[in-house]
């Protein structure tokens, strides 16, 4: 359970303070635009992920691709003599 609460950096945070946050947002926003607002959250949060994966794979792919780096194919077999 603390190791979960340090990834979530809310060492410091008890329950009754995250309650008292909870009911503050839930009276700014009311309980009819919240679920809205997560659904905009989490279509944010899975855009930036699938950018960021895609980002990695362009550089995983372009790092071990070594026709690009030399302009000269090369032979990925062993040469054996």
């Amino acid at each position: 359970m603390f190791f979960s609460l340090q990834l979530l950096l809310l060492e410091g945070i008890s329950a009754g303070e995250l309650i008292f946050v909870f009911l503050v947002v839930l009276l700014f926003f009311g309980s009819k635009s919240i679920p809205k607002i997560a659904r905009s959250l989490g279509r944010g949060m899975r855009q930036l992920r699938d950018a960021s994966q895609q980002i990695q794979d362009d550089i995983k792919s372009s790092a071990f691709d070594e026709d690009d780096i030399t302009g000269f194919p090369v032979n990925k077999k062993d040469n054996k003599e």
